[in-house]
């Protein structure tokens, strides 16, 4: 889950630093990780540091503890018996220093990547149609997109990517993502583990991927569905004209699949979870690495009192589980399908002049109840798993005996 820090628009607030050489990046990039982390989503915060962060930055800005990092440097100019490029070794070393934290979350990204991680948040961009986390430190897909190419070649959630082209990523989303996106129509091979079988390649053809992230529909005289597949900018006003589409239609209560959404903007996942919970209630809270706590509350919606459903899967991850939790804790749906991803933490890009960036995980988030589910997920109300008949062919609803459920249980709440 994303929360930007700086827009590229006169109206708000980036945060850049100037970058005065090679020599310095790394100390520049430790104290840009540290500022960075005191700014919140509603512009710049100066935070209270307590004594303990106090001391962890003095020691970040104690350049003679890197003595040795250009030691090295100056040790391979001098004996290194061929090219040296010194903005590679910079980002080399950026790279190591981020990747040592062992948070497979908070990446350094040169501007060419960044570029990419834009353009997979925008909702359009070249790829195979494919979101990935880690889970048990390997690089897992959390869902691929309704009829991409992944979908097409039987890319499943929970398929491990052990490689891209014979090259292996381990836990290294970053570099999973850039080895699978690139030219359209060229061909990306992936080696894939399923439920502990052996390795398989799955051969996957590149292409412009799009994304509608909202889409809704009758299923009864009386009962609407929507699908929110991510959590892009514009969903919450996108969710909201889709609720009206169907209330005049006729809609008393509502079935909300969130399965295989892997998230994506904590202010979208907020204004989703408005439209059912009273203005002024806490939806979620995070807290950061300064005891900063920040909250966000429901601003009010269009369907509060209406039945709903919430359906979800392991697919459903990060800004997917800030609703599920919300909906849950004050008890205005009822969750059906199996245990969600499990992503409790929130990321935010720090942007350079150059065009790079550190994606950089910034705080922990809670449930209004209290309860953060990194690493655990949230168990529905109602545990259904997905029929067998659907996995590996095409999606038939007829055979979703989750949709099945979710449909038996809003009909029970309408007719209450």
């Amino acid at each position: 889950m994303y929360q930007y820090k700086g827009k590229n628009n006169r109206n708000n607030k980036k945060i850049i630093y100037t970058v005065l050489g090679a020599l310095f990046v790394v100390c520049l990039c430790l104290g840009s990780f540290y500022l960075g982390n005191l700014f919140a989503t509603k512009g710049l915060v100066l935070a209270t540091t307590n004594s303990k962060v106090d001391k962890e930055f003095k020691d970040f800005n104690n350049i003679d503890e890197y003595k040795e990092l250009f030691e090295v440097r100056d040790a391979l100019i001098k004996n290194y018996d061929g090219e040296i490029n010194d903005n590679i070794a910079v980002e080399g070393a950026i790279k190591g220093m981020v990747n040592s934290l062992g948070d497979p979350y908070t990446i350094y990204m040169n501007k060419d990547e960044y570029k990419k991680f834009k353009e997979q948040n925008s909702g359009e961009y070249m790829g195979i149609g494919v979101y990935v986390g880690v889970k048990n430190n390997k690089v897992t897909v959390i869902a691929p997109i309704e009829g991409s190419p992944a979908d097409k070649a039987g890319i499943k959630s929970d398929d491990i990517i052990i490689a891209v082209n014979g090259e292996q990523v381990g836990n290294d989303v970053d570099k999973a993502t850039s080895l699978i996106t690139g030219k359209e129509k060229e061909e990306v091979t992936l080696t894939i583990k399923r439920d502990n079988k052996d390795t398989f390649d799955v051969k996957v053809k590149r292409d412009v991927i799009k994304t509608d992230s909202v889409k809704g529909e009758m299923i009864e005289n009386n009962i609407g569905y929507i699908q929110i597949k991510s959590f892009n900018a514009g969903v919450t006003e996108d969710f909201k004209k889709e609720i009206e589409v169907l209330k005049a239609k006729g809609m008393k209560g509502l079935i909300l699949d969130l399965r295989g959404n892997p998230g994506g903007y904590l202010t979208e996942a907020v204004g989703v979870a408005s439209q059912f919970i009273p203005k002024g209630k806490l939806i979620t809270y995070t807290v950061d690495k300064y005891d900063k706590k920040s909250e966000e509350v429901s601003k009010g919606g269009i369907a509060e009192g209406m039945p709903l459903v919430v359906l979800v899967d392991k697919g459903s991850a990060s800004a997917s589980e800030v609703v599920t939790g919300a909906l849950r804790d004050y008890k205005v749906a009822t969750i059906v399908g199996v245990n969600t991803f499990g992503k409790g933490i929130v990321q935010a890009p720090v942007e350079f002049n150059d065009g790079s960036a550190l994606k950089v995980t910034i705080s922990k988030y809670y449930t209004p109840n209290g309860e953060n589910i990194h690493g655990k997920g949230i168990k529905p109300d109602i545990d259904v798993e997905l029929s067998k008949e659907l996995v590996g062919k095409p999606y038939n609803r007829n055979l979703d005996n989750q949709f099945k459920k979710a449909l038996e249980v809003i009909n029970q709440k309408i007719n209450k």
